[in-house]
């Protein structure tokens, strides 16, 4: 009896003692989240102007606030803190002094006096021009204006924002409306995380494309510069609609509640490609919808950053997965974040009718001779390149081919492409890479979540499609210096990668819209439309001869400077021996180099290889249209 009653009273003391960690655990919580305010005035955004004023509960004593820094999708410390212009704290109507932390230059600290519960903070947003709008339309990224307590997880962070429109303008965004007046919006409450994740764009000239008839909301919201870009070819319209059906086939789940491409169309409004969960930015020149070129371009863009939605956002590198916009990032699986997502970005327009297959090929194969003629590829691996990712994002143009930049992206293309050969013939046919993908990305539908996965997991998950030694084939093209890329993809895949006079598609549309030529596969150097050359392969005729990034081509053979002139010149090396002569021009000097080059032009092709298996083809077939 006695006994029992000890028992008793030692079950009383834990039950009291667990309610009591309860309670303290509710309370640290309580004080671990906040609930702020936030209005946004982009009735100027025409000048590249934006206003917002935020509401948010403090309590007295030292105070950090914090501008978002690393921005999810973009792998760097990017957040654009020097378009932060006229910060102002105040409470009840008087300011109040801040200081910028002397190491962390994103964290500002301010007292807040005795008795001041809330704060109003303020300031604008003035992005550089040609970046986020124009005179017509602009990109609402909601983490360029706010600042929030440091130390607190985004999730625990609940914003309720408001936007005031220009006249006239419409909007889209993946985030809820709780009250719409005229041109004043005002969202639902989410949290931080999620804000910042839910972009919105604004335009003058605006379209909503519904891309499916029921079930999933699939809708494309387009602001432009003029109403004529929003016009959409029939056949092109049922391209979008079969990507929507094709990328939920290839995955088996969506992880969204709905999904919209919020998509610009200006020449002066930047470019963009930004995944989020449920929309994707995508910024493209006014003309994309109607210029083939440019078509095939989106075609690629809308895949990409679609395919993010489950591979980027959904699962995601542990790695690259923080709790606030303060805590670094590390990038050593992009070749898993980007690089898979690259693959599927264009197998997926290409399933989807939105490219031929021979526009996929000729794709492919820019893509393959670029990595295989990268002279740095011999000092630097494939992850060096992702892990540096904070430097070599804004690494320069010259030398980059003795660098190396993200070559996560293409390299890691070219990586799972063979990883997808090689499944499809090992089995036969049976099995493929979707098989992965099903496994790893899909499960059952459900909204938003992020499922973080390591190294390892990659491994036990290819093991489980197909037994092989995944990790030393992974390892081996990611983690060791390689001379050559992994071209396995191509040749195990059918085809062939050759060389001829006949230019590449997708290097004519970049030289066409970066105003460059290339001759990397031939005399080795990539020179601007006015003679200065962007970079040279040391390896190559060019290199050798001891032409540098930075000199300007004044002549060749003796005739002045032209792209024309020099096609003729090199295309003439076919069947003349003799070296080709440059005047140069090095700062305030001249000189001639001589460049021995035999060969004519040069530009990458896919072959076909009667010997093996079409696997490329199969890859591209459309599954659910």
């Amino acid at each position: 009896m006695l006994e029992t009653k000890k028992r008793y009273e030692r079950k009383v003391i834990f039950l009291s003692l667990l309610l009591l960690l309860q309670t303290w655990s509710i309370a640290v919580f309580a004080q671990n989240t906040v609930s702020i305010k936030m209005n946004v005035d982009a009735t100027e955004a025409s000048r590249s102007l934006l206003h917002t004023s935020l509401t948010i509960p403090v309590k007295p004593g030292p105070l950090t606030l914090f501008y978002p820094k690393w921005i999810p999708g973009e792998h760097s410390p990017t957040g654009p803190i020097n378009d932060m212009v006229g910060l102002r704290v105040s409470a009840r109507g008087k300011q109040i002094p801040w200081r910028r932390d002397d190491i962390e230059m994103f964290a500002f600290h301010c007292d807040i006096p005795s008795g001041v519960n809330v704060i109003e903070v303020a300031f604008d947003d003035v992005s550089q021009p040609g970046t986020t709008s124009t005179a017509q339309l602009a990109r609402i990224k909601w983490n360029r204006l706010l600042v929030y307590p440091r130390g607190i997880s985004s999730d625990a962070v609940r914003v309720q924002a408001s936007l005031k429109l220009p006249a006239g303008w419409k909007y889209g965004t993946a985030l809820s409306a709780a009250r719409e007046m005229k041109n004043d919006l005002e969202f639902k409450e989410v949290s931080l995380t999620e804000l910042v994740d839910s972009p919105a764009v604004i335009g003058a000239h605006f379209r909503k494309v519904a891309l499916t008839s029921g079930g999933t909301l699939h809708e494309m919201d387009i602001a432009a510069d003029s109403p004529a870009a929003l016009e959409i070819k029939p056949q092109t319209l049922v391209g979008f609609q079969n990507l929507v059906k094709e990328a939920p086939a290839l995955f088996g789940a969506r992880h969204y509640r709905s999904y919209r491409f919020l998509l610009t169309l200006s020449d002066y409004g930047g470019s963009e490609g930004l995944e989020h969960h449920e929309s994707s930015e995508d910024g493209v020149g006014e003309k994309a919808l109607s210029d083939p070129g440019q078509l095939l371009d989106l075609g690629d863009l809308l895949g990409h950053e679609y395919a993010h939605s489950w591979n980027g956002k959904y699962r995601r590198p542990a790695d690259l997965t923080t709790p606030d916009f303060e805590q670094p990032m590390k990038g050593d699986l992009l070749w898993v974040y980007e690089g898979l997502t690259e693959y599927l970005g264009k197998v997926l327009p290409t399933r989807s009718g939105l490219w031929t297959p021979e526009n996929f090929r000729q794709s492919i194969a820019a893509v393959a001779a670029e990595m295989d003629n990268q002279s740095g590829r011999k000092w630097r691996p494939l992850v060096d390149t992702a892990t540096a990712v904070q430097i070599t994002y804004s690494s320069p143009r010259a030398w980059m081919n003795y660098r190396r930049r993200v070559d996560y992206y293409f390299e890691g293309l070219l990586l799972w492409m063979e990883a997808d050969v090689l499944i499809r013939s090992h089995s036969q046919g049976k099995l493929s890479l979707d098989d992965f993908l099903h496994k790893f990305h899909g499960g059952q539908d459900s909204p938003p979540i992020v499922r973080t996965y390591t190294f390892d997991d990659i491994v036990a998950t290819l093991n489980e499609v197909m037994p092989y030694d995944w990790r030393e084939f992974l390892n081996e093209r990611v983690n060791m210096v390689a001379p050559r890329a992994p071209l396995g993809g191509i040749t195990n895949g059918g085809w062939k990668l050759v060389y001829n006079e006949t230019s590449n598609e997708e290097i004519k549309f970049n030289e066409q819209q970066k105003k460059f030529r290339d001759f990397t596969y031939s005399v080795g150097f990539i020179v601007k439309d006015d003679g200065t050359l962007l970079d040279v392969s040391p390896e190559k005729p060019a290199g050798k001869a001891g032409l540098a990034p930075g000199m300007k081509v004044i002549s060749i053979n003796g005739r002045g400077w032209s792209s024309d002139a020099l096609h003729d010149a090199i295309a003439a090396t076919k069947t003349n021996a003799a070296p080709l002569e440059f005047l140069v021009e090095n700062g305030s000097f001249q000189q001639t180099y001589k460049v021995d080059y035999r060969g004519g032009e040069r530009y990458p092709h896919l072959e076909r290889d009667p010997t093996k298996p079409d696997l490329l083809s199969e890859i591209i077939k459309p599954h659910a249209h």
